[in-house]
């Protein structure tokens, strides 16, 4: 996935899956498929999170405050320790996200995580400069693996407008039990299985033809954080286990 600096409009929505595929094939008229998927433009997303152990990056968010900003480490598709992967800092402010990230050998993504390596200047990564950012607010926060989150997308590219992208998450599923994101999508499903986590992306606004089409087919806008919901999963599961435990 080529790119290291993005700056762009988000807007999410929580759509049904048979919405999804209707859509989906409204699109093909009028954008192209994304050229870094398949013959569909579909392709896999593994990440991993970080955060604070009093949970600063988690509550940011939660609290929807006009700042914040989230650390992960992310693959495409299949990856081994030998393959490159992208750290990612995500910042959004007010309604603007601006992302930048840093292609680095997962391999020694993970010596990094584990302080395993000398200096972070001493670390090969496409972008010295951005790793240096990521290394100043891994430090700053004192940000430490917290849990994988995967995903299927299809993703559409305007052909008049290329900044404008389009993207359906679906089969959204998290874990923190194995922080290997080499070793695949797998996990527990903490968004239905028959709702799709739809994203227009634009520089912008929204061209006036899609933004009617999404308000005929009855699509709404809906704040959908995947970390803040993949979290909030994974502590009830927590406290199940702990309250089977107890009642041994």
């Amino acid at each position: 996935m080529a790119g290291e600096i993005f700056s762009r409009y988000e807007l999410k929505y929580l759509i049904p899956f048979h919405l999804y595929e209707e859509l989906s094939q409204i699109l093909q008229t009028r954008m192209v498929y994304d050229k870094y998927g398949d013959s569909e433009g579909k392709y896999n997303i593994i990440s991993l999170y970080f955060d604070s152990a009093d949970k600063k990056i988690y509550y940011e968010t939660r609290n929807k405050r006009k700042y914040r900003q989230k650390l992960r480490l992310r693959i495409y598709n299949k990856a081994t320790l030998e393959d490159n992967a992208f750290f990612e800092v995500k910042k959004k402010y007010k309604n603007r996200v601006n992302k930048r990230r840093t292609s680095i050998k997962l391999e020694h993504a993970y010596q990094y995580i584990d302080n395993l390596l000398g200096k972070h200047d001493d670390i090969s990564v496409s972008n010295q400069q951005i790793f240096s950012e990521i290394d100043s607010f891994r430090n700053l926060y004192n940000l430490v693996p917290e849990n994988i989150v995967s995903y299927d997308r299809q993703a559409f590219v305007g052909v008049d407008d290329p900044d404008l992208r389009v993207t359906f998450d679906y089969n959204l599923r998290c874990r923190k039990d194995d922080l290997h994101i080499e070793h695949g999508p797998h996990g527990t499903h903490f968004v239905d299985p028959n709702m799709v986590v739809l994203e227009v992306k634009v520089d912008y606004s929204v061209p006036l033809w899609l933004s009617r089409l999404l308000s005929e087919l009855g699509c709404r806008k809906g704040s959908v954080s995947k970390f803040c919901t993949s979290v909030d999963l994974l502590e009830e599961e927590d406290v199940e286990i702990m309250m089977h435990t107890l009642e041994r």
